[in-house]
């Protein structure tokens, strides 16, 4: 790495840890440049006493959301059922725009006997939501710039947060959220609805059941054109979201591939992400999508396709992809592959060695894959598949199956199924990334953001009896 690279690298390490120049120019000499931005990349530590987390169980869990734009839509269709069983209750939604907040006010009139209470207009509302003595749990649905924001104001209230993704952009807001989840000792849960949908849940129960033997390597991706949207005047408030691909360059979407890929591999419950690498393709696709929507940026800093490889401190891999710029089919992957077992997504398709070498082998047949369908299917999409029928609209749902899931935890007392460790984990990949691309694909160490008790194997949480 040369002296340009390297300072380069130092400045960018400083800005994720939001440590002043001063700080960078004291380093040791005797230690290799790239190994100090991986010395300050790690200098924190968690305590870790969130694994397991529980609270006293909420009857009926009062519900406030920030944000009732696309996401937060979808999210309050999800309490139909809960609502009408008393598990949960909205008492309050906020969002800048009064439109919004009305429009989702009148859905809830038709499936709760009052409506909500609003905050809009100005863009400090919602702190008046988050202050609340009749809230137990803030959902979050606003762009991601005010995601660890809102979340740590809410905590410091005396709140449960669920976030959409990511809780943080940078690392120095990942111990923000550490440091304060783990001082108010208040849930702090990342959102991530491909963790329970059908498919996930399914391979998640087979490697539980030991059909996959070892897994040893696991691919996730989010690969969705967005181009339209992101350009449009009015889909993202202001083009938000296309504002990132402006200035930034990594993965900044990292939950949809990630979240299920950790779950197979047992991170943070006996396994932890060790060091990453990452690059990013050229930006030819959102060049060309500018010119077609006559777009009045140009060029970009986000490449069309970024790649990051995640090794395990138990040595195990994962690829992990970020792609919504092309034009081509959606993918989140999903593969994992074991020492008796592999399964690709999108179409998913499964092989089982049956414990014997075979040369030639094949994809399992249609009543072969049904089989196996039939005998792992997770319990608990199952029980739920009368309500995730009705809930499809929540991306065929999954996002139902999330919130009943979150919500149940509460009602019960029990430790949510994503725990903050998972949050921040899966957040604290993107600074990373854009570090790593930054620096020629430089190797970056991941911290260690569970203060060690990913050493400690333990079921996950979505597989425990269901609720």
């Amino acid at each position: 790495m040369n002296r340009k690279s390297f300072l380069n690298l130092t400045a960018r390490a400083g800005l994720f840890l939001g440590l002043a120049p001063s700080m960078l120019s004291g380093r040791n000499s005797d230690i290799a440049e790239k190994d100090f931005v991986n010395e300050l990349l790690s200098q924190k530590k968690a305590l870790g006493n969130c694994v397991g987390l529980t609270a006293p169980p909420i009857e009926t869990v009062r519900v406030g959301i920030i944000g009732m734009g696309n996401r937060g839509s979808v999210l309050i269709q999800m309490f139909d059922y809960l609502i009408k069983n008393n598990h949960a209750q909205i008492v309050a939604l906020s969002d800048l725009k009064q439109d919004k907040v009305e429009k989702n006010n009148e859905y809830l009139k038709t499936i709760q006997t009052t409506g909500a209470d609003l905050y809009y207009g100005d863009e400090h509302e919602w702190k008046k939501l988050a202050k609340r003595d009749d809230i137990d749990i803030i959902l979050i649905a606003t762009p991601w710039d005010s995601h660890t924001e809102m979340s740590v104001y809410g905590m410091e209230q005396g709140k449960h947060v669920a976030c959409e993704q990511p809780m943080a952009m940078t690392l120095e807001d990942c111990w923000k959220l550490i440091e304060v989840a783990e001082r108010t000792q208040k849930h702090c849960m990342y959102m991530e609805n491909c963790c329970f949908n059908g498919e996930e849940l399914w391979v998640l129960n087979m490697i539980d059941q030991g059909v996959f033997g070892e897994v040893n390597h696991a691919e996730g991706a989010y690969i969705h054109d967005l181009r339209k949207h992101m350009m449009d005047a009015t889909y993202y408030e202001n083009q938000w979201r296309i504002k990132h691909h402006e200035t930034q360059n990594g993965n900044f979407y990292t939950g949809h591939g990630l979240g299920p890929t950790s779950f197979y591999m047992d991170i943070g419950r006996g396994d932890n992400y060790d060091y990453l690498t990452s690059m990013s393709s050229r930006d030819d696709s959102l060049k060309l999508g500018a010119e077609i929507e006559n777009f009045p940026v140009k060029n970009f800093a986000c490449g069309d396709m970024n790649t990051s490889l995640i090794k395990t401190k138990k040595g195990k891999t994962i690829m992990l992809q970020f792609d919504t710029h092309t034009g081509r089919p959606y993918t989140r992957l999903n593969n994992v592959f074991g020492t008796k077992a592999a399964h690709e997504g999108y179409p998913s398709r499964l092989y089982v060695g049956h414990n014997e070498l075979q040369w030639g082998h094949s994809w399992l047949n249609e009543a072969e894959y049904k089989d196996y369908k039939e005998r792992y299917d997770h319990p608990l999409w199952n029980k739920l598949k009368t309500q995730i029928d009705a809930n499809a609209v929540g991306h065929g749902g999954m996002d139902f199956v999330m919130v009943y899931r979150m919500m149940r935890c509460l009602n019960e007392g029990l430790p949510l199924d994503i725990n903050l460790y998972d949050s921040v984990l899966w957040s604290s990949i993107t600074p990373l990334s854009e570090l790593s691309v930054a620096n020629s694909s430089a190797k970056t160490i991941v911290p260690d953001f569970t203060g060690g008790t990913w050493e400690t194997p333990r079921k996950n949480e979505v597989l425990r009896d269901i609720i």
